[in-house]
Order: structure tokens, then sequence, then C-alpha cells
């Protein structure tokens, strides 16, 4: 009996000891001192859940049919399935990185996304909705502080350093004065402020993907009079100028500020050749999305829960490039995904993310 009592103690000890190593190396994990940590900003391209918990009248996608292919359920993603950011973080060897605003979430090794759908650089945009550019700043501030008083100054500013901070921002800027008449205008100065202030707390890697021809997603299709059979025209300049000039501001910064890399993600090409020509990679549809209503189902009602009820899903969400009225499928993100990854580099970027990641 003693025997027993004595192997079932030790049985105890050991289980607790691997409770210990195990909660330990949830909290503290080994791996960030090996791969760089991915902090993600921007808007609903890259939004893995954070407006899941704000009070927003925009904006969600926490209900089916969002999620339907790969996670199985919605999880705020804009996307049957996967982004852009969880393919990167994949293809880094990270786990997913969740929402800044999840509850419970205290693990900042990996990264952290602050993402939030229907968001811009202007505080403007959708004021009161959404999480601005600026507050998604003060976010991140405050996890470097966490990190500071968890590993200390010196190991706090080696992984700020060491990760990769992605952008997507832009679109909604853009589009906000079409939907809502409004005589906002937009400035690149944000941005530039955002980059130079998380560069002041020690990040150096940036990816920057530049806006893809938005005035072609299903949504503003619908804004063109019935029966002409084209893109959105008169936001066409604005995106073209967008991309010429958020070159010039990165380019800049890499000149101003030592040690500061970035990648220009050409999205607007492989997204204009998807959507023109969708055969050429595997696609049947480019045109019109998989879940919504009205022409090009550019209705924003996916999933009933936008005030229009009623909506069309398609049975076969891999034939499309777009899921919902404005958002890209999981496949096509995966598309883009891998030219963000490994493609080559943009004429005024010498990196793609692989090579951010391992720089």
């Amino acid at each position: 009996m003693a025997k027993l009592n004595f192997c079932l103690s030790i049985f105890v000890f050991c289980i607790s000891l691997f409770n210990i190593q195990t909660k330990c190396f949830d909290e503290r994990p080994w791996l960030y001192k090996h791969h760089a940590a991915l902090f993600i900003f921007g808007d609903s391209l890259f939004d893995a859940g954070n407006n899941n918990y704000i009070n927003a009248t925009i904006g969600k996608a926490n209900f089916w049919p969002y999620g339907e292919t790969f996670f199985h359920y919605p999880t705020g993603r804009f996307c049957d399935g996967r982004l852009v950011p969880d393919f990167i973080a994949e293809y880094a060897k990270l786990p997913f990185i969740p929402p800044y605003l999840q509850p419970g979430n205290k693990l900042f090794t990996y990264g952290v996304n602050f993402a939030s759908g229907g968001a811009g650089a202007l505080v403007e945009t959708w004021e009161g909705s959404v999480i601005d550019l600026q507050t998604q700043l003060e976010y991140f501030k405050n996890v470097s502080r966490v990190l500071r008083e968890e590993l200390g100054d010196a190991e706090a500013k080696a992984l700020l350093s060491r990760a990769v901070y992605l952008f997507s921002v832009g679109s909604n800027d853009y589009a906000f004065p079409f939907q809502t008449n409004s005589s906002l205008l937009y400035t690149y100065s944000v941005e530039q402020y955002v980059m130079q202030e998380i560069y002041e707390v020690g990040g150096r890697k940036f990816g920057f993907p530049n806006l893809g021809p938005i005035e072609c997603v299903p949504f503003l299709r619908t804004m063109v009079p019935a029966g002409e059979n084209k893109c959105f025209e008169p936001i066409t300049p604005y995106v073209e100028l967008h991309n010429i000039e958020i070159s010039k501001v990165l380019r800049k910064l890499q000149s101003n500020l030592n040690g500061f890399k970035y990648s220009i993600l050409d999205f607007h090409t492989l997204l204009e050749n998807l959507t023109n020509h969708p055969s050429k990679y595997g696609f049947k549809e480019g045109k019109v999305a998989c879940c919504g209503s009205g022409p090009y189902r550019g209705i924003m009602s996916c999933g009933g829960r936008t005030g229009v009820t009623e909506y069309y899903l398609c049975d076969n969400v891999s034939e499309y490039v777009f899921f919902d009225s404005a958002h890209p499928t999981e496949r096509a993100y995966k598309q883009l995904a891998q030219l963000a990854w490994s493609g080559e580099p943009s004429v005024t970027g010498s990196y793609n993310l692989k090579a951010l990641f391992e720089s």
C-alpha cells in the first residue's frame, strides 16, 4: 500500500509538473525568441473578429454563413474561411493571430490583430462604429507596455524590432464619401504618422498592400446605372493616386528612418486579374459574389442581418473570387497571401513578406 501511495504521489507530481510546464509554455512560449511576431492593423480584409466585441452598427460578420468552410462557424472574419494574415501566420510558423479585443487574450508574444471591419485611416470614416487606425495604434502601445512589463525592456525591444507589421487600410476612406455623400477628403499623413509611431516603439519591418480595384467589387458595381455592366469609375482616380502616394511615403520613411524596411504587396494587379480573368486562376466567377442579393449580389445582405433578410448563397464557394459584396473568398485570399509571402518584390520595395520575416 505504501508503495502504491508513493507511486500515486509521483504520478500526481509529474502531472502537476507537466501542467506547470504547459502553463509556462503557453504564457511565455520559447518560439517568440526564434520567430518574428506579427502585428496586424486595418480594416475588414484583415479583421479576425475585433468587431465582435464593439457596439458596431455596421461591419459585423459573426453570423452564418461567414466562416462556413474552414472554421465551420462564424469567427467575425468577413470571409467563408481564412484571411491573408491567417495564411501569413501559417507560412511564418505562427499560430492564428487573435483579435486584440478577444476576452482573455493576454498572450502577445506571437503578435496580435487590431484590425476592424469598416475602419479607415481617418477617424471620421464610420466614426463611432469601428476602431479607427489611430485607436488601433493606441492599442498597440498598450501591448508594447505589457510586453515590456512581462519580458523586460531588452527582450521586448528585440521582439518588437523582429516583428512584422501588416496593414490594410484606405478602401473605406475612399468608399465612405460615396456611400454617405460626405465631403470628407482623404490625406496620407495619418498612415505615415502611425508607421512613424510604431517605429518609435521599436517596429522596423512593414508590409503594406496597395489598394485593390475597389471600384470593381460587387458592392460598388451596384452604384453604376443598371445595364452599363462596368465598375464604379468615379472612385478609380483616388485608388490610383493612393497607390502612387503610399509608395512615395514608404520610400521617404525608408530614407529617413534607420533600419526601416517595407514590402508593398501588389494586391491591385492580382485582384484585377482575378476579377477579369477568373478562369486563368481556377475560378468560374470573378464579378458576382457568392453571397448577397441584387445585381452582382452586391447588396450587403449576406446572412440576412443588415436590413435585407433575403439573400442568395452559392453552392460552391471555391468557384467565386468574392464571397460577399465586398470581400474575397478564402481561396482568393490564399492566392493573395502566396503573392505577398513569396512573390517577386515590387518595383518600389526590396522585400516580400518571407524576406521581411527572415531579415
